[in-house]
């Protein structure tokens, strides 16, 4: 959480799974987001899973002003006190296990010690847009 307690999220250039034993995964977060200082400061994030149809919301959480990110949007905290959006198709909550320098992003690993998932196809970035996986 930001000051007061606010919220902070962004859409991630990057997740990746790392390890299944200890289950890790992986986010890249630009070092000038005010998210980034969230979870040096935590030491925990969450990963929510946007559905193939949430387009709008992956781009208002990567074009937003910080504090109206959040606004109208439904979430809850998770156990580490990260926030997960409820209309999520699934999330992940995570303590930070380790960090690397990656340029102007930090990669921050992860150690999954919550999360859920639904049905539904995911929402996909690639190539400089949004789509889905068809099958």
């Amino acid at each position: 959480a930001g000051p007061g307690g606010a919220p902070r999220g962004l859409t991630a250039n990057a997740v990746s799974s790392v390890s299944l034993d200890p289950p890790l995964v992986l986010v890249c977060v630009e070092r000038v987001a005010d998210t980034h200082d969230v979870i040096e400061t935590t030491g925990a994030f969450a990963i929510s899973i946007l559905a193939g149809e949430d387009e709008a919301l992956a781009r208002r959480f990567a074009t937003y002003p910080t504090e109206e990110k959040f606004d109208g949007v439904a979430y809850r905290r998770a156990s580490t006190g990260a926030p997960v959006l409820e209309d999520a198709l699934g999330w992940i909550d995570c303590r930070v296990w380790a960090a690397y320098d990656g340029g102007d992003h930090t990669i921050f690993v992860g150690e999954v010690v919550d999360g859920d998932a639904g049905g539904g196809a995911p929402l996909l970035y690639f190539r400089g847009g949004y789509g889905r996986l068809s099958r």
